[in-house]
């Protein structure tokens, strides 16, 4: 129970400031709201304030905001409708949705570099045969203080100073043993991995594990900010490119996509993990649903966007049927892109999300 309270929480964050995207923004040219719903189906709790009904409703996956006059047939040519807005008042509305969730994805991050997350510290906790660090005379215990001059506190920065170099035979580091610091010379012995789109790439290795020992990482304001930016164009990077390359076949649609059943599961660990993990998580699917929702595909908020273009192109709307089968298409495919992707999640996840509810 307490797994789907935290589920139902953090799916209506990104709900409740998606939409409060839209109202803001409708509010600030002049469109009357007349609904603001969190949720469908049965009305649990309404409130009206300043024309607009505010409602929590029964079924909390998603939500809305019903604009005054979007629609033609409801559309009666006042200024305060939707429709009678210019084409870019209406999309700065619509892009404002996703434009919130992207900026409360970098919020995330941001809070969790200054209030401090947890991670690895660079001392040797084991050695493997083979490798150049065991030759070179590495001992468990060892802390790694530098390499090739670049200094090194984390774990994470250990490993991206070691591929910054490519493809090299080795490496000089420095080492902290019993006080003292030691230079040693390691041989790399390369490796191909697959990254996080299927992607080979070759890294680089000697051979070490990290001992189990966690250290609170803070930083500054500023530092926080500029890590919070380098955090949120990764993963936006890494989406785009991952979506690339699902179109172009060179990625598994099943093992990318992961819908409801699948982010309860996700949600649910990530919660036992700590409030870090959480916030981690948060903005990971603020995002992903930001970069989703811009797609030029109808339905979604960047196929009403294109629309929009298309209109301000011609000087004038589509017609009403040529909507509404460019919408029937849309909502196809997002049904069954949804479908696809819940199968996928019971595939995947069936019996660890039996296991973890026990």
């Amino acid at each position: 129970m307490i797994s789907l309270v935290i589920f139902l929480f953090v799916f209506g964050i990104l709900i409740l400031v998606h939409e409060f995207g839209h109202f803001i923004v409708a509010k600030k040219v002049g469109v009357r709201v007349e609904r603001f719903s969190l949720g469908f189906g049965k009305v649990l709790l309404s409130r009206k304030s300043k024309g607009t009904e505010y409602t929590l409703n029964a079924l909390p996956l998603g939500g809305y905001v019903k604009l005054a006059g979007d629609v033609p047939g409801e559309c009666s040519g006042k200024s305060d409708e939707y429709l009678s807005k210019t084409p870019g008042q209406r999309a700065a509305i619509i892009f404002c949705g996703p434009l919130v969730n992207y900026l409360l994805g970098f919020f995330c991050f941001w809070l969790i570099f200054f209030t401090g997350y947890p991670t690895l510290t660079t001392k040797v906790g084991g050695l493997l045969d083979g490798f150049g660090a065991k030759d070179a005379g590495v001992q468990i215990g060892d802390q790694i203080i530098s390499v090739d001059g670049q200094k090194v506190a984390y774990w994470e920065e250990l490993q991206k100073a070691m591929q910054a170099k490519g493809n090299v035979p080795q490496m000089k580091f420095s080492i902290l043993r019993n006080g003292k610091e030691i230079g040693l010379e390691i041989k790399i012995k390369e490796k191909e991995i697959q990254d996080l789109i299927g992607s080979k790439q070759s890294i680089g290795l000697i051979g070490i594990t990290p001992v189990d020992e966690i250290i609170t990482v803070r930083h500054s304001f500023w530092q926080s900010c500029f890590l919070g930016i380098e955090k949120t164009w990764y993963l936006t990077e890494m989406t785009y490119k991952a979506l690339w390359r699902m179109i172009t076949g060179r990625l598994s649609f099943r093992d990318s996509v992961t819908g409801p059943l699948g982010i309860f599961y996700i949600t649910s660990k990530a919660a036992h993990l700590g409030i870090i993990a959480l916030i981690h998580l948060m903005a990971v699917l603020n995002i992903s649903l930001a970069i989703f929702n811009l797609l030029p595909l109808p339905v979604l908020d960047g196929g009403h966007i294109l629309l929009l273009a298309i209109e301000k192109i011609r000087g004038r709307a589509l017609s009403i049927k040529a909507e509404q089968v460019v919408t029937h298409f849309g909502l196809t495919l997002i049904i069954t892109l949804a479908v696809i992707a819940t199968y996928n999640d019971i595939l995947k996840f069936k019996d660890k999300i039996f296991t973890f509810l026990k």
